[in-house]
C-alpha cells in the first residue's frame, strides 16, 4: 500500500513539473504572482491524505461533502495540494462507478487577452483531469470545457475578485 502511496505521488508530481513546465507567460501589464502569495505551503504528508483521507467514495451522499470548486494562483495551472484530497476521493468515486462522469469547467479572471484566458482555463482543467485520472478515474468519464473570463463567479476588478474567479468547477453529469 505505501509503495502504491509513493508511486501516486511521483507520478503527480511528474504531472505538476510537466504542466510548471509547458505555462506560458502572460499577456497582462499587472504585476502579478506575488501579489496574491503562492500555495499554503504546508507540503505535509498528512495533507496529502496518505490513507485517502478517510473519505468514502462509495457513495453518492458523500459527494455532497466534498470541495467542487477548486482555486489557482494568478497565471498558474497548478492543483494546489489542498485541493488533492477531495479530488482523490472524487477519483475513487468514478472508478467505483463507471457510469458516472463528470464535467470540468475551467475559468479565468478578467485580465490578459480572452483567447489566453481561453487557454489557461483549459490547461487548468486538464491539470484537473490528470490529477484525477492518476488517482484510478477514466478519462472516459471526464469531459473539460474552458469557459476563460466569460463566466466569473464574482464581478469586480480587484484581488479578491479575480481569486475566486480563478478557478476550475466539477460538476457531476451523471452519478
Amino acid at each position: 500500500m505505501r509503495a502504491l502511496n509513493v508511486f501516486k505521488a511521483a507520478t503527480l508530481g511528474a504531472a505538476v513539473i510537466w504542466a510548471a513546465g509547458c505555462s506560458t507567460t502572460s499577456t497582462t501589464t499587472e504585476g502579478g504572482e506575488g501579489a496574491m502569495g503562492g500555495q499554503d505551503g504546508s507540503g505535509s504528508a498528512s495533507s496529502y491524505g496518505v490513507d485517502g483521507s478517510g473519505v468514502s467514495g462509495g457513495s453518492a451522499g458523500s459527494l455532497d461533502q466534498l470541495q467542487t470548486v477548486f482555486y489557482f494562483d494568478f497565471d498558474q495551472s497548478v492543483v494546489k495540494q489542498e485541493g488533492f484530497a477531495d479530488l482523490e476521493a472524487h477519483a475513487r468515486y468514478l472508478s467505483e462507478n463507471p457510469s458516472a462522469s463528470i464535467r470540468l469547467e475551467g475559468h479565468a479572471d478578467e485580465r490578459g487577452t480572452r483567447e489566453y484566458n481561453i487557454a489557461l482555463g483549459e490547461r487548468r482543467a486538464n491539470s484537473v483531469e490528470r490529477l484525477l485520472v492518476v488517482n484510478g478515474a477514466s478519462s472516459s468519464q471526464i469531459e473539460t470545457i474552458s469557459y476563460g473570463e466569460e463566466k466569473p463567479a464574482v464581478m469586480g476588478s480587484g484581488d479578491a475578485s479575480w481569486a475566486q474567479n480563478r478557478r476550475v468547477e466539477l460538476k457531476y453529469v451523471s452519478r
